[in-house]
């Protein structure tokens, strides 16, 4: 089959069965492997969605610039689409994004701005301010603004929701997923829930975010906000993206274990994933160990993107041990021979 372009490739990605990370654990685990994408994430979904939408509404024509805040993979997306759109590209980047992340966005032709993360959504140095300021600086531009934009929720309940449905022919009874924006497992959990509202859907969210207490308060608690190195999981903010009454409960899971779970993946899997994915997995393993599943769950855990976007961080020796995560030696690590 020959394809008009690779945005035709966005979507249908595959479900995968996990057999030996889960080995003597309740039920039947499967992975949403969205790294088939063709920008190697789930992101792709959006970014093409929402361009689409907008060009439908006038918003984007000859000539425009799409400005976006991103942690990395929402924005490698939008410059994907935006080159073969002919569209411009600027992106304001999280400081804790991966410097493969960046180097990404850079060569698929976007125009980077990278912006502290250990600052206040409303510091004027946030990237949050720093892509609004642009967006007003610049004409005939279009702020994609994902984590308030109702379009990110709907491309996941139009594509992600109904492929995890088919896929597991309707016999699926849980859904994990990291929450950032919100936008996957709220609009993939609405779909499902329209389906079979005894589905769980569990959010997954990092210590220094505010989400998990939001859900359980309903209150903001800036107290809970601090410096956290998974790029793309919690948020010092409350995304109008995510749904809260689609999210069944939260867990929260920690940096360390989440980058050597996502190792552990790539060992006994043989599916190299990310950073959220380590963090995706991690929620799954402490919710087994909590009684959450039994014989008869069907879970689907999303993996959202490609690990090779973390060459510098998890796939990192120096980077993992500067970090101080403390299994550093407990790893088996093949040394290099130069013949």
């Amino acid at each position: 089959m020959i394809y008009n372009n690779i945005l035709e490739l966005i979507g249908k990605t595959p479900l995968i069965k996990l057999n030996n990370i889960i080995k003597n654990f309740p039920g039947k685990y499967y992975a949403k492997y969205e790294a088939f994408n063709p920008g190697h994430s789930n992101k792709d979904r959006i970014a093409l969605f929402i361009v689409n939408e907008a060009e439908k509404q006038g918003l984007l024509k000859k000539g425009s610039t799409v400005i976006e805040t991103t942690s990395g993979n929402t924005g490698f997306s939008l410059a994907m689409v935006s080159l073969v759109k002919g569209y411009k590209c600027i992106l304001a980047v999280s400081s804790k994004s991966s410097k493969d992340k960046i180097d990404m966005l850079k060569s698929m032709g976007a125009k980077v701005y990278v912006c502290p993360s250990n600052v206040e959504s409303t510091d004027p140095r946030s990237y949050y301010q720093v892509a609004k300021n642009i967006n007003k600086k610049i004409t005939n531009s279009f702020y994609v603004n994902q984590y308030f934009n109702d379009l990110n929720t709907k491309a996941h309940f139009l594509s992600t929701g109904p492929e995890i449905w088919n896929q597991t022919s309707g016999k699926i009874t849980h859904l994990i997923g990291c929450s950032g924006t919100g936008g996957t497992l709220s609009g993939a959990g609405q779909f499902l829930k329209n389906k079979n509202p005894n589905i769980r859907i569990i959010g997954v969210d990092s210590y220094g975010s505010v989400l998990k207490k939001f859900h359980e308060t309903r209150k903001l608690d800036k107290k809970e906000i601090y410096p956290n190195r998974i790029e793309g999981l919690g948020k010092n903010l409350i995304p109008s993206a995510t749904d809260f009454s689609i999210i069944d409960k939260f867990i929260k899971v920690t940096d360390e274990s989440s980058a050597y779970t996502a190792k552990n993946i790539t060992k006994h899997e043989g599916m190299f994933v990310g950073y959220t994915s380590g963090a995706a997995m991690q929620a799954t393993i402490q919710l087994k160990d909590s009684g959450e599943f039994n014989e008869k769950s069907e879970i689907v855990i999303i993996f959202p993107d490609h690990g090779s976007k973390y060459m510098s961080k998890i796939y990192n020796e120096c980077w993992m041990k500067k970090e101080g995560f403390i299994n550093y030696n407990q790893q088996t690590i093949h040394q290099i021979e130069y013949i």
